[in-house]
């Protein structure tokens, strides 16, 4: 009896000793597993031009892609008729090592007559093929599929 718990305490030790060397040599790797490399120092780099949250070509890119997804999807007539109380809410939030974005939020007039608020984020060359900004956007309210969770909540930074 006593010799099985002898046994029992050295395999508890064991396992402990195994389990706090593994904790600290992950702590360890992990520092080493991502070098933080700003994105306009890469072999292929950015360089953190990205138009304003007001640019017009932003904003009617959202409106039309907005009126295009609410006709084709969803069978509706909405449209976005004009924007107001544009604020930026975050520039590169995610860190300098990610592909440079612009977090937005602007109030968008519908021809329901209602006031939405529209969040959306502007990044650095994910248009088409790569080429020119890209914009991901969310109208709350109208995010009928939950394609950004509540209140477009994953849109934000």
């Amino acid at each position: 009896m006593r010799g099985i718990k002898l046994m029992q305490r050295m395999l508890l030790y064991a396992a402990l000793a195994l389990a706090s060397f593994a904790l600290v040599a992950g702590a360890i790797d992990g520092a080493r597993a991502r070098p933080i490399v700003p994105a306009e120092r890469r072999y292929s780099p950015y360089n953190g031009d990205l138009p304003l949250c007001n640019d017009p070509a932003v904003l009617s890119r959202i409106s039309d892609r907005f009126q295009q997804k609410e006709v084709e999807y969803w069978n509706s007539s909405l449209q976005i008729l004009d924007y107001d109380r544009v604020i930026q809410t975050g520039l590169r939030s995610n860190g300098l090592d990610y592909i440079p974005r612009r977090y937005c939020v602007a109030r968008a007039l519908v021809n329901d007559n209602r006031k939405r608020e529209v969040v959306y984020w502007i990044g650095e060359d994910l248009g088409i093929i790569g080429w020119g900004f890209g914009v991901e956007w969310c109208v709350v309210g109208l995010d009928r599929n939950w394609a950004y969770g509540p209140a477009c909540r994953a849109a934000r930074p």
